[in-house]
């Protein structure tokens, strides 16, 4: 009888589990009910997911349009300011309406849109041409060792030289052609676009390369399927760069090369306003040439850099 009462007591005892246990059991412990496991897993991929919404057209208009041109009437407001303390002499120092006019007097010539058009070809032809042999220069320097350690530190020395650095060297070798222009451009820009394509190879988690591989990605289909899509970010960004030295280095050729069979670009355009002392016209030409580079960042490279960040999860949705 009394070992009964003892095995009753142990078993009353032991068998009401302690209120924090019960609690914890019920907050989604291993022994908690489905039904907590699966809130709990909604509510992780809630915290993952990113609503896209969308945004009233004058927000837009405030947050995107906005800031840029009240950046440019400042500049115009400052230079105007400039132009009436005269800071410096007139002639030296146009006013804005100056530069404008200067603008219209070649549109009026009907020139205008063939310098832009002569320029804008040439800076897309050899941006094309860096960019097929920027591309696989890159892909071999980051994935061959011996290839990286022998080129690697010729791309980076040849990133960081000035274009206009070649231009009497190619006027040597081709004379004043557009072979000139066109080395240069892509002397300017296959090191920017290969050294972009080898930071954005460097930085491909090496999880994804195994994975590449055990799924059969080996070769051209793993350059294709996992090496390119893992590195576009960095690659993007070696391309906007490649952009940038290869526009700089198609001002520098048309600004030193000149002879009447190239015809008339932007940087010509600019050497004609210095020969004849015409500031107005010098000062147009660089805004064309600032304008022409802006615009191709904005209408090209950020869309496309949006979409590859987006589609990573580094930037939110499109709203």
């Amino acid at each position: 009888m009394a070992s009964t009462d003892t095995r009753g007591g142990a078993d009353d005892g032991g068998a009401s589990p302690p209120p924090s246990s019960a609690a914890a059991s019920s907050n989604g412990s291993p022994n908690g009910s489905p039904n907590d496991l699966e809130g709990l897993e909604a509510g992780l991929d809630a915290l993952e997911t990113h609503t896209a919404s969308r945004v009233p057209f004058g927000r837009l208009l405030l947050d995107k349009v906005l800031p840029p041109v009240v950046a440019v009437v400042i500049v115009l407001a400052l230079w105007q300011l400039a132009y009436i303390l005269e800071i410096k002499p007139h002639y030296q120092l146009p006013g804005p309406l100056d530069v404008w006019n200067a603008l219209a007097d070649e549109w009026y010539k009907g020139t205008i849109l063939g310098v832009v058009w002569n320029s804008v070809s040439r800076g897309a032809l050899g941006f094309a041409a860096s960019l097929a042999i920027g591309t696989p220069l890159g892909l071999i320097v980051a994935r061959v060792k011996p290839v990286r350690a022998a080129i690697g530190p010729i791309l980076s020395g040849l990133q960081s030289l000035p274009s206009v650095a070649w231009v009497p060297a190619a006027i040597i070798w081709f004379g004043l052609s557009d072979a000139t222009i066109y080395t240069v451009v892509l002397l300017g820009a296959v090191p920017s676009i290969a050294n972009g394509l080898v930071a954005g190879v460097d930085r491909i988690p090496p999880l994804y390369l195994r994975a590449g591989q055990v799924i059969g990605a080996t070769g051209l289909r793993g350059v294709r399927h996992v090496l390119l899509p893992a590195a576009m970010p960095g690659y993007i960004s070696g391309l906007k760069q490649g952009w940038a030295f290869s526009w700089r280095a198609l001002m520098a050729a048309e600004l030193i090369a000149k002879s009447p069979e190239l015809g008339v670009g932007l940087g010509q355009l600019l050497e004609t306003g210095r020969v004849y002392q015409d500031m107005p016209l010098v000062l147009g030409a660089i805004t064309l040439i600032l304008v022409v580079g802006i615009g191709i960042e904005l209408l090209v490279f950020a869309p496309v850099e949006r979409r590859v960040l987006r589609s990573r999860g580094l930037i939110a949705g499109a709203r």
